[in-house]
Order: structure tokens, then sequence, then C-alpha cells
């Protein structure tokens, strides 16, 4: 009888190691998470399973062309997957023939999937404030990002982390491209 009581203390103390471990990496460390629909294309595509790195804007700040991962502030456990373009303290502006601006000068940048057609909220200049991020879908005219209202700025402590690698499909698997 002690010989049954201390295997289930002991198999109980491991299961609880195993929880809280589990627990640490899925809350600080990284968590999986799935591509739903195309605004990502052709980087991206609906059914993408990824590893999202928790931890490392922890130590640093996100950075332009970023993919970050942040909840949609109107659904639960709703997460969209979309590009850092304007960084805090700038001014973004997109133009009549779709071209991006950051204060006042031409992004250059390839990962938009086409020319944007609507403008939306940052056919005016859009100032980010000192905790702010302007995100877009690289799948550009297909995309609810910051151009849209219902998405907007995205705030610094929303950003839940950075997609870090694709794990499924296999064919496909490998640490994805940011800059």
């Amino acid at each position: 009888m002690k010989n049954v009581l201390k295997e289930i203390l002991s198999t109980s103390v491991y299961l609880l190691i195993v929880l809280l471990a589990a627990y640490f990496i899925i809350t600080y460390v990284g968590q999986r998470t799935q591509v739903s629909g195309s605004s990502m294309e052709t980087t991206l595509s609906d059914g993408d399973n990824l590893i999202v790195d928790k931890i490392s804007y922890r130590f640093h700040e996100p950075e332009r062309f970023d993919i970050i991962v942040f909840p949609f502030q109107y659904a639960k456990n709703t997460f969209y997957i979309k590009r850092i373009i304007g960084l805090p303290g700038e001014r973004v502006r997109i133009d009549e023939e779709g071209n991006i601006y950051i204060n006042d000068e031409l992004l250059e940048e390839s990962y938009g999937r086409e020319v944007i057609a609507y403008a939306g909220r940052a056919a005016e200049e859009i100032q980010l404030a000192d905790d702010e991020y302007f995100v877009l879908g690289d799948n550009r005219n297909n995309s609810s990002d910051s151009r849209d209202p219902s998405v907007g700025n995205i705030k610094r402590e929303k950003i839940i982390g950075r997609a870090w690698v694709r794990i499924w499909p296999f064919s496909k698997f490998g640490v994805l491209k940011h800059q």
C-alpha cells in the first residue's frame, strides 16, 4: 500500500511539472496558430500552421516588415496576422496610386501582392503614437488591416508575438522571412 501511494504521489508531481512547463511555454515562449483566410498571400496561405515567437519582443521592439500576431478587438479568440509597415511616432499615408509613404518618403518594399486599390483611413495621413504600429496584409486588396477602422493602429501591448516558423504544410516548412 505504501508503494502505491508513493507511486501515485510521484506520478502526480511529474504531471504537475509537465503541466507547469507546458503553461510556461505557451504563455511566455511560443504558441501554435493557424492562418485563416488569404490576407497574407503569397507569404502565408489559408490553413498554414505557424509557431509564434512570444519571447523575442521582450528583448527588442518590433521592426518594420515583421509579421506579427495580435487579437482582433471585436471577436474573442480571433487573432490577426499582419506585416508591420509603420513604426511608433511615424506618419503613414497611402496615395491614390497605392504608394505607401512613411514621414513623406516613399516606402521601398516588395511584400504587397498587388497595388493598393483602397487606402481606407490611410488616405489621410495617420500619425502613430509612441506605442502604435500600422500593419498591412501582404494581399493588400483582400485584407482587413490598419486601413480599416475596425482594426486601426495596433498598440504595442496588444502584440502577442512574431510569426516565426511555418510547421504545416510540411512542403513549406521553415523559418519565415521578415526583412
